[in-house]
């Protein structure tokens, strides 16, 4: 079996206390068939500190971006991340997009940035990681305006409803299930992983946040994408090692690369 954690962010794991390093966590994944993982960046500087560590591994792939709740660590440099997004490690922009729970004193920088980084995307040929809460109409108009449809993208860890998947779907958008998914109280986002279609969705576990059940309450990792894998093929209705396949192929179709 081959599964992919298709978003999780290495460097902030808990290696005094959970892991000995990089390859501890890769081994712990690889031993529960997760046998390739995208490591995601939250900020131009902190991508720097860790690539070298993680450009070691031939099954961890880079995604570059600036998450929109770490637009305060330092000024955006649009010229940066285009130089640092042509590696061909990195095979995704981001994670960037909007956030209105948590930040909504700066909507307009965010989604400024938000545009510059789908540009940089549409300019190299590569997906973008989109991060979204409680900003659903000016997500997805903002993706429209600035040609998702050309270099396409994930709708990661998706917790919002039907009508913004659907309108994700219509762009042409992946959409990426987490640990959340297995909360007791998610019948919402059970049943919008229930009509979107198999040939778009996505596995992740974005650790280290949300581990599903039965780690809930853990700090979570790699490895732990198994348990969301298996639970989201039961609600689909087929075998694990089926949508453990579909899942992967999906990801290599969306990031244009071969995995196994």
């Amino acid at each position: 079996m081959f599964i992919v954690d298709s978003h999780c962010h290495l460097d902030a794991l808990d290696y005094e206390n959970l892991h000995k390093n990089i390859t501890d966590v890769v081994d712990k994944a690889n031993a529960r068939d997760v046998k390739h993982l995208l490591a995601v960046g939250v900020t131009l500087t902190r991508f720097e500190q860790i690539y070298a560590e993680l450009a070691k591994f031939n099954n961890v792939s880079l995604a570059c971006g600036v998450h929109p709740l770490n637009l305060d660590e330092e000024s955006f440099d649009y010229d940066k991340l285009l130089k640092l997004a042509q590696d061909p490690k990195v095979i995704a922009i981001g994670e960037t997009g909007l956030d209105y729970y948590y930040s909504h004193d700066n909507k307009t920088l965010q989604q400024e940035i938000f545009a510059q980084q789908i540009q940089i995307a549409n300019q190299l040929n590569k997906p973008v990681i989109v991060h979204t809460r409680s900003a659903r109409e000016d997500t997805i108009r903002i993706l429209a305006e600035n040609g998702i449809t050309q270099c396409g993208g994930v709708l990661h860890c998706f917790t919002e409803n039907w009508e913004m998947a659907k309108q994700g779907l219509d762009l042409g958008l992946y959409i990426s299930l987490s640990g959340i998914i297995t909360f007791k109280n998610a019948e919402e986002l059970r049943e919008v992983a229930r009509q979107v279609p198999l040939d778009r969705l996505l596995v992740e576990t974005d650790s280290p946040y949300l581990a599903p059940v039965p780690y809930r309450g853990k700090q979570n990792q790699p490895a732990y994408v198994r348990e969301v894998c298996q639970y989201v093929a039961t609600l689909k209705g087929i075998s694990f090692e089926k949508f453990a396949q579909i899942t992967t192929q999906n990801f290599e179709r969306l990031f244009k690369i071969n995995v196994q």
